[in-house]
């Protein structure tokens, strides 16, 4: 990763990106901030484990309950508004017996989308996340700004 500076005092994020058996991703719109679609997910609770973050995150925001994850990507974002953040990002499995809502007040809306066709508006870094998750391995990445897709 390189020299990416003292990360002691870091937040903690964590996320789940699921894909259904058509290759859609599920992504959550937030009812605050820029009212942007991203993977379910957010700050860790302090002490929490990172993919236990993830799958707390995801059943708060769409009700869906999984087996554990696996990681997908690690990203270090030196810059973001709550100070410096180190973002951990799950493939959690797709249970199609289960459907996913949005979860008020945080969350308006839910979906599943083809990649090619992903709502907006979102940043760079919702979509890095989600081409990383697709590849196996884990990526590790240093996040210096989000460019907005609107």
């Amino acid at each position: 990763m390189g020299d990416i500076g003292p990360i002691g005092s870091a937040n903690i994020g964590a996320a789940a990106v699921i894909f259904d058996d058509r290759g859609r991703v599920l992504l959550v719109k937030h009812t605050y901030g820029h009212l942007n679609w991203n993977p379910p997910g957010g700050l860790a609770l302090p002490g929490e484990e990172p993919s236990v973050a993830a799958a707390r995150e995801l059943f708060e925001e769409t009700g869906l309950r999984t087996p554990p994850g696996s990681i997908s990507g690690i990203y270090y974002e030196p810059g973001h508004d709550f100070g410096p953040m180190i973002h951990f990002v799950f493939r959690f499995a797709h249970d199609a017996g289960q459907v996913a809502v949005a979860v008020l007040p945080e969350i308006g809306e839910v979906g599943w989308f083809a990649l090619d066709e992903l709502p907006r508006p979102l940043t760079d870094f919702v979509e890095n996340r989600i081409r990383d998750a697709l590849q196996d391995g884990v990526a590790y990445r240093v996040v210096h700004g989000r460019e907005w897709r609107t």
